[in-house]
C-alpha cells in the first residue's frame, strides 16, 4: 500500500517536460527580463514621450491579441490534460484550436504592424517605438516557433505518439507556449497601458 502511495505522491509532483526545457525557457526569460528593464528604465527617463507615443497604439487591438493568446493557452492545457489521459487524439483537436486561436495573434499582430509602418511610426520614429519593434517584434518571432511548436505537437498526436506515460516532450511544448503567453501578459500593460 506505501508502495503505491509512494507512486502516486511522485506522479504529483513531477516536473513537467524535459529539464532541457526549462533551462532554454529559464534563458528565454532572462533576455526578455533584459528587454522589458530596458523598456522601464528608459520611459522612467522619458516619461512624456512614452505617454504620447503609447497614445498611437490601439489597446483594443492589444487586449484582443492577450485574449487570442490566452485562449491558445487554454486549449494547449486542455491538450495537456487529454494526453495525461492517454487520449492522445482528444488532444490534437484542441492543439487545432490553439492554432486557431494563435493565428488570431498573428493576424491583428501583422494588421497593426501595417498600419504603424503606413503612418511612418517604423523603429527610427523614436526611442518608444524602437523599443516597441524590439519587444514585440521578438516576441512575435517566438510566437511563430511555438506554432511549429503545436502543429508538430498535433501532428505527433493524430498518430497516438503521445500518452499518460510517453508525455514529456509534449510537455515541454507545452511549456515553451505557456512562456509566449506569459511574457504578453507582462508586454501588454507594459506596452500598451501603463504610463
Amino acid at each position: 500500500m506505501s508502495t503505491s502511495a509512494d507512486t502516486a505522491g511522485r506522479s504529483r509532483r513531477h516536473l513537467p517536460g524535459d529539464l532541457a526545457m526549462w533551462f532554454f525557457i529559464l534563458a528565454e526569460l532572462t533576455v526578455f527580463a533584459i528587454l522589458i528593464l530596458a523598456f522601464a528604465v528608459t520611459q522612467a527617463i522619458k516619461p512624456q514621450l512614452f505617454v504620447e507615443s503609447r497614445q498611437l497604439l490601439n489597446t483594443s487591438t492589444g487586449l484582443a491579441m492577450t485574449l487570442s493568446l490566452l485562449t491558445a493557452g487554454l486549449f494547449a492545457a486542455l491538450a495537456q490534460e487529454q494526453v495525461r489521459r492517454s487520449l492522445p487524439r482528444h488532444g490534437a483537436v484542441y492543439l487545432l484550436a490553439a492554432l486557431f486561436a494563435a493565428s488570431v495573434y498573428v493576424v491583428l499582430k501583422l494588421t497593426e504592424y501595417r498600419h504603424l509602418l503606413a503612418s511612418g511610426l517604423g523603429m527610427e520614429h523614436n526611442t518608444f517605438f524602437t523599443l516597441y519593434w524590439i519587444l514585440t517584434g521578438f516576441h512575435f518571432l517566438h510566437v511563430l516557433l511555438g506554432m511549429v511548436i503545436l502543429g508538430w505537437l498535433a501532428e505527433r498526436c493524430c498518430r497516438g505518439l503521445y500518452d499518460a506515460g510517453n508525455r514529456s516532450g509534449f510537455e515541454s511544448g507545452v511549456l515553451y507556449w505557456h512562456m509566449v503567453d506569459l511574457i504578453w501578459v507582462v508586454l501588454f500593460p507594459l506596452v500598451y497601458v501603463l504610463n
